[in-house]
Order: structure tokens, then C-alpha cells, then sequence
């Protein structure tokens, strides 16, 4: 009993209050996350919309999502996060509702674009909250005990939204609004304001407007450095959303043995996510970087001899390793590089990054899959996983120089070794 104790602390044990309510907040949210994962399938079915005009109208909510990242950002420093993440939630629950409602095509389209800002305000607000609240030797594990607890969450929502959705497709929109409801409640009742009251005087220059608060992670060298690799990164992981499926059903593979597959990345991440703070203690942040760079490009690449279901599985098995290890580690280095009077700015600036990936990389995808065919893609894949960690490494000792000089200076920085 002592030992699973003192496992359970090496977990979970030492934050604030705070962080559990963003923590059980985003376990509830998780939890109705209906619509998005349905939403293809609802207008093709539901609507009658073709598959083009429903990629479209899912390529809007995308960019959507995209402009939401730096103005909830921003919307965090300046405003603050509480106002910013139950006002963003509301908003959310509103848009879930009016795209439910929406009939007309045009409207669907207006109201898949507004949710796509709207749903997806809060994001950054919520990093910036708990790079304000939880100690700087502990962010890397608070990280990634919520993105373990947001892929639980999700887990458990598409099964129960497939099961939903045979009492009708408005059952889910209305239930997502609901939750996301539910969370801005928590957030406005139960967490106070958590951003720095008085910024030091060397972010007021950077804070005076909106428009210096949405550029100024990207006139920081050391940000745009770090970006590039993350960026890469995330291109080789969304081509499990289109190039994937297309090309193990081009494979034989049916519907349900690509959906077996892609549940061991689930399955991985809710088992394996909670002990990942063991390993990633004993390396650099530039090091388990590089190295979920090396394990993303392999378990892609490995899908140009994935030809049967379970050398699909290892493939997703070795690419989910490297999605594990990034996940707590990237979000701590922003923490970490941004001035704390633009932590929303910058946490921004690093989530957009994933929205922009996640529509660039279906078409790029696509494209190579369709003129060049599945090996190139995925050789491709693999050799971008290398360059990207091979950049992680080589950038490391410039902001490892930057980071030291700074922390002599300031106590909010990470102890934690670039």
C-alpha cells in the first residue's frame, strides 16, 4: 500500500486546487464531446450534404479553431482566464446549439465556422491557468496528467455518441452544449483569477495592445525555433485522420479492423500516459522532444509494411510512443518561454500550430498518397520524424542559454534541463 501511494503521488499528488477544477472541468467537457467526431457523418446522412460539400463545411469549423487559438490567447492576458474560459465555454454551448438547429447549407456553414472559434476559445486559457497555478518543477506533469484525462474522456464519448445516436443526431448536440455548459459553470463558481497581477515592466512593451499581444510569440526567435519541429511533427500525426484510413482500406482492411487498429492509440494513452513523468525525469526536454520526433516518423513509416491489421497496430503502437512523450514536455517549454504577461499569447501561438497542421496535413497527404502512392508518404514521414528531431537537438543549446540567464532572474521557471 505504501508503494502505490507513493505511486500515486509521483502522479498525481502535489497540485492546487485550482488545477484539479481545470482537471475535472475538462473530464466533463471530454465526456460529451459528441459533435465534432459526428459531424461529418451527420451532414452526409442527416443533411444530405455530398462528401465534398461535408469536408468543406468540416475544413470551416478547422479554421475556425485555427483564429481561435491566438484570440483566446490573447483574450486570456488581456481580459484574463476566468472571464476567458466560462465565457468561451458558454459561447460554445451556444454554437453547438445553433449549428444543431442550422438547416439551411449556408447556415450550416456560418454556424460550423463561429463554433470552430467559439468551441475552441477556452483552449489556451486553460494552459495558461495551470502554468499559473502549478509549480514550475511540477508543469510537465500536470500537462500530461490533463491530456491523459482528456483522452479518457474521449475514449468513453464516441462509443456512448455512437450509442446516442440512435435517438437522433440533435440528441448530441444538444448533450455537448450541455457539458461544455456545465464546465464554464465550474470555472465561474469554482476558480478564481489566475493571471499575474502586475506583469514585469519588461512585458508591458509587449502587452499595450492586442495586435503586439497576438505577435509576440512569433517575433521570438527562440519560439519560432521551437515551432518549426512541433509544427513537423504534428503534419506526420494528422495523417492518421485521412491518408491513414485510405490507405489500409486500399490495403483490405475493413471499417472495423482500421477502427481496432486505431484504438491502441487510445488504449496506450489512458494505460501508459499517467507513468510517462518516470521516464521523462531522467531526460532533457530536447531529448524526449527529439526522440517523440524519432518514434512519430518510425510508427508512420512503418505503415509502408503494414500491410495486415496487426502490423498496422504496432505501427499505431510506436507513433502513439512518440505522441506520449511530447505531449507533456512541448506545452512546458511554451510555459517556460513565454514572459508571464503573455503565457495565454503564447500558449495560443502553440495550439494554433496543431490547428494549422491538422488542415494542412489531410490535404499534403492526400496529395502525396494520390500522385506519389503510399510508400513515398510514409518514407516521407519518416524522414521528417528525423530532420524534426534532429532540429529539437540543435536548437537546444540556444534556448537552454536563454532559459539559464533568465532564471536568474525570475522564480516561475522550470528547473527542468533543455
Amino acid at each position: 500500500m505504501g508503494s502505490l501511494r507513493r505511486a500515486l503521488h509521483d502522479m498525481a499528488g502535489g497540485f492546487p486546487r485550482t488545477y484539479w477544477v481545470l482537471w475535472i472541468g475538462t473530464l466533463v467537457n471530454r465526456l460529451g464531446s459528441f459533435v465534432v467526431p459526428f459531424l461529418a457523418l451527420y451532414l452526409t446522412r442527416e443533411r444530405g450534404f455530398s462528401v465534398e460539400r461535408a469536408g468543406l463545411v468540416v475544413s470551416l469549423y478547422g479554421v475556425g479553431a485555427v483564429i481561435a487559438s491566438p484570440l483566446g490567447g490573447m483574450l486570456a492576458d488581456r481580459v484574463g482566464r476566468r472571464i476567458t474560459l466560462a465565457g468561451g465555454l458558454w459561447l460554445g454551448s451556444i454554437g453547438m446549439v445553433c449549428l444543431g438547429f442550422a438547416r439551411d447549407p449556408v447556415a450550416i456553414s456560418v454556424a460550423a465556422f463561429c463554433l470552430g472559434i467559439m468551441g475552441e476559445l477556452y483552449r489556451p486559457a486553460v494552459s495558461a491557468a495551470i502554468t499559473d497555478v502549478v509549480s514550475p518543477e511540477d508543469r510537465q506533469r500536470a500537462f500530461g496528467l490533463l491530456y491523459w484525462v482528456i483522452n479518457v474522456g474521449f475514449a468513453i464519448a464516441v462509443p456512448m455518441a455512437g450509442l446516442m445516436v440512435r435517438y437522433g443526431y440533435l440528441t448530441l448536440f444538444i448533450a455537448d452544449a450541455i457539458t461544455t455548459f456545465t464546465y464554464g459553470c465550474c470555472i465561474w463558481f469554482m476558480l478564481p483569477e489566475t493571471r499575474p497581477a502586475q506583469p514585469p515592466k519588461q512585458d508591458t512593451s509587449a502587452a499595450r495592445s492586442a495586435a503586439s499581444s497576438l505577435l509576440a510569440p512569433f517575433r521570438d526567435p527562440a519560439f519560432l525555433a521551437f515551432a518549426v519541429p512541433v509544427f513537423g511533427v504534428s503534419v506526420i500525426f494528422y495523417q492518421s485522420q485521412v491518408a491513414l484510413p485510405m490507405d489500409l482500406s486500399a490495403r483490405g482492411l475493413t471499417e472495423a479492423q482500421f477502427g481496432t487498429v486505431l484504438a491502441v492509440n487510445g488504449a496506450l494513452i489512458v494505460l501508459l500516459q499517467p507513468f510517462t513523468s518516470r521516464v521523462l525525469k531522467h531526460l532533457r526536454r530536447a531529448q524526449a522532444l527529439a526522440i517523440a520526433a524519432v518514434l512519430t516518423g518510425l510508427g508512420f513509416g512503418l505503415h509502408s509494411v503494414s500491410a495486415h491489421m496487426g502490423l498496422a497496430a504496432c505501427a499505431v503502437a510506436v507513433w502513439t510512443l512518440g505522441e506520449m512523450l511530447q505531449a507533456p514536455v512541448a506545452p512546458s517549454v511554451v510555459a517556460d518561454l513565454a514572459p508571464p504577461g503573455l503565457r495565454g499569447s503564447y500558449q495560443g501561438a502553440f495550439h494554433m500550430l496543431w490547428g494549422l497542421a491538422s488542415s494542412v496535413a489531410p490535404a499534403l497527404g492526400g496529395w502525396i498518397l494520390g500522385r506519389a502512392g503510399s510508400s513515398s508518404l510514409w518514407m516521407t514521414c519518416l524522414v521528417l520524424g528525423f530532420v524534426c528531431a534532429a532540429w529539437q537537438l540543435v536548437i537546444a543549446d540556444s534556448r537552454r542559454r536563454r532559459l539559464d540567464a533568465q532564471r536568474a532572474l525570475r522564480t516561475d521557471l522550470s528547473p527542468l534541463l533543455d
